[in-house]
């Protein structure tokens, strides 16, 4: 499974026609992430995200913005481990809540919680986390053994090295760079075929 996750700064061209071919070659989901936006920029894009995301019926996960998600009805949620410990009773009003985890400890804490799902990293190097050191295959294959529910691996993914994720128990996958900087969006669910 494919998780595309959106940061407008990486985008060379116009942003909701990269998210529509996005969405058009059917990823699992689309995360709306864009954590320097405003509140009220964030909904706006957030309006305009999920009319795209509903026409091609592909799931749109909030990012951290719980009071937007609930208010556009966006059953989908991804928070980090302090947000489900603070806002545990606002979580569970959503359908789907995904955690972004970095020890052992937080995976099987976040389950503890009720988390539906685990984002688990930075596994490789990554632009997006310069200068500190990627957790590795050995640290994914601890988070996945730890918990009963899927985990998908997330930094520095790209098509030559996500399978290995996979093998490491992983479920799925996170993508932001190559989505929003590849050529062809559209085949990006094909490309990573889990």
């Amino acid at each position: 499974m494919l998780i595309c996750i959106t940061n407008q700064k990486l985008c060379q061209d116009d942003f909701l026609s990269r998210i529509e071919e996005i969405a058009k070659g059917q990823p699992h989901a689309i995360m709306l992430r864009e954590k320097d936006l405003s509140e009220p920029d964030y909904r706006e894009l957030a309006i305009n995200v999920k009319e795209i995301c509903d026409r091609y019926r592909v799931r749109l996960i909030i990012n951290h913005n719980l009071e937007i998600a609930e208010e556009l009805k966006v059953e989908a949620v991804q928070v980090s481990i302090h947000d489900i410990r603070r806002e545990c009773e606002a979580i569970r009003n959503f359908k789907q809540v995904g955690v972004s985890v970095h020890s052992v400890e937080q995976a099987r804490e976040a389950e503890v919680w009720g988390a539906d799902y685990l984002i688990a990293g930075h596994i490789f190097p990554t632009d997006c986390k310069k200068g500190l050191p990627a957790r590795g295959l050995i640290f994914l294959k601890e988070v996945c053994n730890a918990v009963a529910i899927p985990v998908f691996a997330i930094g520095g993914i790209s098509e030559v090295n996500y399978k290995i994720t996979l093998m490491a128990g992983a479920k799925g996958v996170c993508i932001m760079s190559e989505a929003m900087t590849t050529d062809h969006p559209e085949t990006l669910a094909q490309r990573f075929i889990v």
